[in-house]
């Protein structure tokens, strides 16, 4: 299970982070996101218990906005968006055990929450800080969901 421990994303003035390093932040977030997405759709189809298919199917479509969201900021920022797909698709897809995917998926979530609160706080534009901080409180209730299934 992942630990979910609130922590502090507050902009911080003190170390801002450049457009550069940004661009490349969200560019992997991105490609973290679509292979999430993906992980996810591929694993809904192979269940039949309605549960977690929906568990699935909410997780994908939080990944899904959260590539348009990110697609979104780096287009914004001026950056090139990463075409690629994680790797963490094709390890997670060789974990034939649906519920050991889970379990798998749910540290993929957990990265990014890690990732999310490192850099979040050294964005400096409140909107994108806003949508960043969004996208972590959402990750963070789909590790909770993910935990409850798999217990």
């Amino acid at each position: 299970m992942t630990d979910i421990a609130e922590a502090d994303i507050s902009p911080h003035e003190d170390s801002p982070i450049g457009t550069a390093e940004l661009i490349d932040f969200l560019n992997e977030l991105l490609e973290a996101e679509r292979a999430g997405a993906k992980v996810a759709l591929e694993s809904g189809r192979e269940t039949r218990d309605v549960a977690l298919v929906e568990l699935l199917r909410g997780i994908y479509e939080d990944e899904a906005r959260w590539c348009a969201m990110l697609l979104r900021q780096i287009r914004v920022l001026g950056g090139v968006v990463s075409p690629r797909i994680g790797a963490f698709h094709a390890k997670a897809m060789a974990i034939e055990n649906l519920k050991d995917r889970l379990v798998f998926l749910n540290r993929g979530q957990g990265w990014v929450v890690r990732k999310l609160r490192e850099l979040t706080p050294r964005v400096p534009d409140p909107a994108l800080h806003a949508d960043l901080a969004h996208m972590l409180s959402s990750h963070v209730a789909n590790i909770t969901l993910a935990n409850s299934a798999i217990a």
